[in-house]
């Protein structure tokens, strides 16, 4: 295998973005594929080891999924990775941000004009503001406000821009006013997919399925929002697209996700255990038990998905040993870890490793 791709660093504790599942790989090679695209030299140029797109528990790390897409990008010259009914040549999005930003006091403007601009092209990406509530007549108000999708045309069997799209408008509108924005829920039409799970995890919000549309929805008075963003933070966000947008940070405000965040500041020190986690959160570690066991999950898996995250962003960086790496995740010894490793992953840390 190759090289990790230049500009890759260990990574950086505190809050560790959320590794990314191998079906989310498979389906943004789909479009390539179909062209007859070198699906394996795509891979390599990601630091991602083919052989994982076979393992079902395999995941990759941000940075490698980020750098795959931008991959699929420049092989096909189409920001839509070949799953749209025409190509989106690589750098509308930019000219889009650049349209939106230098022109747009608030919010609400910045979003139609992302939609009209986009509407200049055959099969871009559809999609437009919804502030009024049709069930309850032409002129009713809510205190919600829908952005919503239309992908009529898509030949996405996956689902992939669908999830794409929502969390790059999410991102990007809360890049625009620097803030995060907090969905009420996000609204599919497609059925649930067998990874629904983590949608959570990339929205921070109750996600619902085989809804009339799809839809981000969130609180109306975010649209009055004046955008604050200027040309020098255009140029810083566009040189490190897509990996900003397209990172699963936890946004939740969950205590599974209290709990990641206090055991992620926690590396490479020695990792608190529930006591001290629950001390630190003003709860007894009972209560905190509960809580956790309410959101269908437990102190010990929430650890486990964060070694695994932080073993593969650091394993695929190949800036550390598997031994050092052992050791700073809280194993007694390396044998350890390659066990707990294989029965995240489905194989071996080595696995992992980039080549010489």
């Amino acid at each position: 295998m190759s090289a990790p791709p230049e500009g890759d660093a260990p990574p950086a504790y505190g809050a560790p973005a959320r590794s990314v599942a191998i079906h989310h790989v498979r389906a943004s090679l789909r479009g390539a594929e179909r062209r007859g695209v070198d699906i394996t030299a795509l891979l390599e140029r990601a630091a991602i080891p083919p052989g994982l797109l076979d393992v079902p528990l395999a995941r990759v790390s941000p940075r490698q999924y980020a750098r795959l897409t931008k991959a699929v990008w420049q092989a096909l010259d189409d920001e839509l990775q070949g799953l749209g009914p025409h190509p989106l040549k690589v750098g509308t999005f930019a000219m889009m941000c650049h349209a939106v930003v230098h022109c747009s006091p608030d919010l609400r403007t910045a979003l139609d004009r992302g939609s009209t601009f986009y509407g200049l092209f055959p099969g871009g990406p559809r999609f437009q503001l919804e502030e009024k509530t049709s069930e309850l007549g032409p002129e009713a108000e809510t205190d919600e406000v829908r952005l919503v999708f239309d992908f009529t045309g898509f030949d996405d069997p996956d689902h992939y821009l669908a999830e794409s799209a929502t969390v790059v408008a999410h991102r990007f509108a809360g890049w625009l006013i620097r803030r995060r924005i907090n969905l009420t829920r996000v609204e599919f039409h497609h059925p649930a997919p067998p990874h629904a799970l983590e949608y959570d995890l990339l929205y921070g919000a109750p996600c619902t399925f085989l809804a009339p549309r799809t839809a981000l929805v969130f609180d109306r008075a975010v649209l009055d929002r004046p955008v604050l963003q200027d040309e020098a933070g255009l140029n810083t966000f566009l040189r490190r697209a897509p990996d900003d947008v397209l990172a699963r940070l936890d946004y939740g405000s969950t205590a599974a996700a209290q709990v990641r965040r206090l055991l992620g500041q926690s590396l490479p020190d020695r990792m608190p255990d529930p006591q001290e986690v629950a001390a630190r959160l003003a709860t007894s570690a009972q209560t905190l038990r509960r809580r956790l066991a309410a959101e269908g999950t437990s102190f010990q898996r929430i650890r486990d998905q964060l070694r695994r995250d932080v073993a593969i962003a650091a394993l695929a960086a190949g800036t550390v040993s598997i031994e050092d790496l052992s050791r700073q995740l809280g194993f007694s010894e390396p044998s350890a870890f390659h066990r707990a490793f294989r029965r995240w992953t489905g194989s071996a840390p080595r696995s992992y490793q980039p080549g010489d």
